[in-house]
C-alpha cells in the first residue's frame, strides 16, 4: 500500500495546473481531428466514383494529360482534392435555354441602340 501525502496548494497554482492539463488535451485532440470534408483527398479510384458521369481512369488520365482537371501529384500517385474538384465541375454548367434567350435578347437590344445612333 502507498502511503499519501495530502498538502495544501495555492489555489491560483491548482487553476494553471487544471488549466494547462485542459489547453493541453484540447490541443491534442484537435490534431487529431479529420480533416472537414472539402478538405478530403480522392485517390483515382475515388475520383472515378464521386464524378457524377462516373468516368472510366483512361478517361481521367485523358483529362491529367491534358490539364483539364485540377490535380496534384506525389511520385506516380495522382491525388484530387474535392474542392477543387467541386469548383471544376461548377466551371462546366451549360445555361439554361433561357439564359441564352436572355443573352441573346440583350446583345439585340445593344445592337439595335448602336445602329440607331449612327
Amino acid at each position: 500500500m502507498h502511503n499519501v501525502v495530502l498538502s495544501p496548494i495555492d489555489p491560483e497554482i491548482l487553476i494553471s495546473s487544471i488549466s494547462e492539463r485542459v489547453t493541453a488535451n484540447i490541443l491534442k485532440a484537435v490534431s487529431n481531428e479529420q480533416p472537414t470534408e472539402t478538405e478530403r483527398w480522392f485517390d483515382l479510384t475515388e475520383l472515378c466514383q464521386y464524378h457524377p458521369d462516373k468516368p472510366a481512369k483512361p478517361t481521367v488520365y485523358g483529362w491529367v494529360n491534358a490539364g483539364t482537371i485540377p490535380v496534384h501529384k506525389g511520385g506516380k500517385k495522382l491525388r484530387f482534392l474535392k474542392s477543387e474538384i467541386d469548383s471544376w465541375l461548377k466551371q462546366g454548367r451549360k445555361k439554361t435555354l433561357a439564359e441564352i434567350a436572355s443573352e441573346a435578347d440583350q446583345y439585340l437590344s445593344r445592337k439595335k441602340k448602336e445602329v440607331s445612333h449612327e
